[in-house]
């Protein structure tokens, strides 16, 4: 495992196991989202996006967290394994409600330099609001991912589901170990 990419639905903790998966495993780790948004929440045009996420890539080993779909040629490219956290709905429910009131309370800058914060008003009351986001897409992503995963294409690719942070933590766990 040099070159990881942990997927899963908005609000499944791909950020947090995915930093303690490069810290495990001693290598790089990249958040998509830290260089998707650019700030005060702009879009970056997306030739750009995909040009900077394919430089960011050409290092021998990685854990890149996140989903963007229109970055899968790229990454799985060079992908050796895909961690898929496959968290109930409750449970991702809890845990994005958790993470949107921490952030909004705190209004700590999510991506350094970029002055995103997230407030009660864009989590709570907007069509931008990435609970509403999760509540629309649950579903959706994961059906997407379970046929990703039969895929005769992604054969090539060591495939880990992952479906309580239980199993995380075991995951995590196994790597710690010394050999």
């Amino acid at each position: 495992m040099q070159r990881i990419n942990v997927i899963g639905t908005s609000g499944s903790g791909k950020s947090s196991f995915s930093k303690a998966l490069a810290e495990t495993l001693k290598i790089q780790y990249i958040e998509l989202d830290a260089i998707y948004w650019m700030p005060n929440w702009q879009e970056p045009e997306i030739a750009e996006f995909l040009d900077q996420v394919a430089e960011t890539l050409r290092a021998d080993s990685w854990v890149l967290d996140g989903n963007q779909s229109r970055t899968n040629a790229i990454k799985w490219q060079r992908v050796d394994t895909i961690i898929w956290l496959d968290y109930s709905f409750i449970r991702t429910f809890k845990q994005i409600m958790f993470r949107s009131i921490q952030r909004a309370w705190h209004q700590k800058e999510i991506w350094r330099g970029t002055g995103n914060t997230e407030s009660f008003r864009r989590n709570f009351l907007s069509s931008e609001s990435v609970i509403l986001w999760m509540l629309t897409n649950y579903r959706k992503t994961k059906r997407k991912y379970r046929e990703l995963m039969q895929d005769n294409r992604m054969q090539h690719i060591h495939i880990v589901r992952l479906q309580s942070p239980d199993q995380a933590e075991a995951f995590l766990n196994n790597l710690r170990l010394p050999t």
